[in-house]
């Protein structure tokens, strides 16, 4: 079953819980943290997870575009997160490797991220102890951007190797999902889909999780 995971970027953080509470019908909510040094904006940190966690019982699937993500995992872990996310890109695979083992002893689920720029392969030396890998179909840093067609052939990698060595693992794509790119995600091997503006932009923000649901 394909699940949604809406992402609070598109939120009004003004009115925070309220929003979070719009989504309550979703699989998991999407919580995008990112330093300005990893990327160039700069969204939330572990505060707002705290706060988060106090307002829903809902899956935190908290994606962490930080430089050195292993400094933190801890206090994301403590802060609620139910699953995290780093990127390969931001710090040495040994301090990767470092970081989800930080991940195991929090008792946290664990998923590694990959920037457009980065090969499938590159999910290799961990994918056995994974949780989930996270594709981005947009450059990681701002919402709203358009879809990446080309990534569609990273999906169909990374499933081909999860298929092969760790089926358990889910995949999540994040960048662009709508209606319109839903489809081509979930036939390329996606099962969790990240949806910003194409949820909380809608009118009906039940039915447009509803219609990701392919």
């Amino acid at each position: 079953m394909v699940k949604v995971s809406p992402s609070i970027l598109s939120a009004d953080f003004v009115n925070l819980e309220r929003d979070i509470k719009k989504v309550s019908t979703a699989d998991y909510l999407h919580v995008d943290v990112m330093d300005g040094a990893f990327v160039p904006n700069l969204t939330i940190g572990v505060p707002v997870v705290r706060a988060i966690r106090k307002c829903t019982n809902m899956f935190l699937d908290v994606h962490l575009m930080i430089d050195k993500p292993v400094r933190y995992i801890e206090d994301f872990a403590k802060a609620g997160a139910d699953l995290l996310s780093i990127h390969l890109e931001a710090d040495h695979p040994t301090r990767i490797a470092e970081a989800l083992k930080v991940m195991d002893q929090c008792g946290v689920k664990k998923a590694v991220a990959l920037r457009p720029i980065t090969s499938a392969r590159a999910i290799l030396p961990y994918i056995e102890d994974l949780d989930m890998v996270l594709v981005m179909t947009v450059e990681p840093g701002f919402g709203g951007q358009a879809f990446l067609e080309s990534q569609l052939d990273t999906i169909r990698e990374v499933r081909a190797i999860i298929d092969r060595y760790n089926p358990a693992c889910e995949l999540e794509v994040d960048g662009g999902i709508s209606p319109k790119t839903a489809p081509l995600v979930v036939e390329a091997g996606a099962n969790v889909l990240v949806a910003g503006s194409a949820v909380y932009g809608a009118e009906d923000i039940p039915g447009a999780i509803a219609a990701l649901r392919v």
